[in-house]
């Protein structure tokens, strides 16, 4: 896959289709492979784009601790824009990639005419923090393999994911090729970062919410997001856990591009009035 230079560092992306850019920020300890069902619905109509974030994936990995604040992975993900010619996106980010793209969106808003944000939030849940922190422990001790396996101890779905090897299987592999440091030092960023949802006011453009009917921890922070930025559309996947998109390609894919499409046709919900989905 093609690398872009940004910020003294190279990120690894994928470009497939023709048409208005769209343009995806993968999670934590995730990749751009996250949005691979995504691809058949959207590379028809779109130009889809997206990116391993640092630490991630094929993307360099640095090293230090400040190169993995959610305001340098926002600038990282500007100057992929930027690399490739793109002046302005529809922009959908899923959890870590969903608070990245929030702040994305607030520095550079001439960048957005659209923002779609799943399983996300603008002030992370408390349980995440204690979670990660224990993540990160067996991960020191003990190595990537087994904090792997404590992350799935962890789950409340851990028997449903377990009867589902390919797509264990494939969360495997995507969580061991992020390196230690980007587990370490995004867990540490997401748990410093203070609540910004004072800003998301600022937030003028057509805004889709998305969570996962099953995703207890991230509802709340789904529901306010909906509720701080105006105009905002919210929509609940029956069915699904957080990482919705993998789970429910067919039910998410077909929000996503009802959504855009409505953009598309300047029809939007910021555009026409409240509407509100599963509130």
């Amino acid at each position: 896959m093609p690398r872009a230079p940004v910020n003294g560092i190279e990120l690894n992306y994928r470009e497939k289709g023709e048409g208005y850019p769209v343009f995806l920020l993968h999670g934590y300890t995730g990749n751009l492979r996250n949005w691979a069902l995504q691809l058949p619905a959207l590379s028809r109509e779109y130009r889809m784009v997206s990116i391993d974030h640092r630490g991630h994936g094929e993307s360099d990995k640095p090293t230090e601790a400040e190169g993995y604040t959610l305001d340098q992975m926002a600038e990282d993900a500007c100057g992929v824009l930027e690399h490739l010619g793109i002046e302005e996106c529809y922009l959908v980010g899923h959890s870590m990639g969903g608070a990245i793209a929030q702040h994305l969106a607030l520095a550079h808003p001439e960048r957005v005419r659209a923002l779609v944000l799943a399983g996300t939030w603008a002030e992370a849940p408390r349980i995440r923090h204690e979670q990660r922190a224990r993540l990160l422990e067996v991960a020191l001790a003990e190595g990537m393999e087994a904090a792997f396996e404590e992350q799935l101890r962890t789950n409340p779905r851990a028997d449903e994911l377990r009867a589902q090897p390919l797509f264990l299987e494939t969360w495997r592999r995507q969580f061991l090729m992020t390196s230690i440091e980007a587990l370490t030092y995004c867990a540490q960023a997401i748990a410093d970062k203070p609540s910004w949802t004072h800003e998301l006011h600022r937030i003028a453009v057509p805004t889709l919410v998305m969570c996962g009917e099953n995703d207890a921890e991230f509802l709340a922070a789904c529901r306010q997001l909906h509720d701080r930025i105006a105009g905002s559309e919210l929509a609940i996947i029956p069915g699904a856990g957080h990482t919705l998109q993998i789970e429910k390609p067919a039910e998410f894919n077909a929000v996503l591009t009802g959504f855009l499409s409505r953009v598309q046709q300047g029809v939007a919900a910021a555009q026409t009035g409240y509407r509100s989905a599963g509130r």
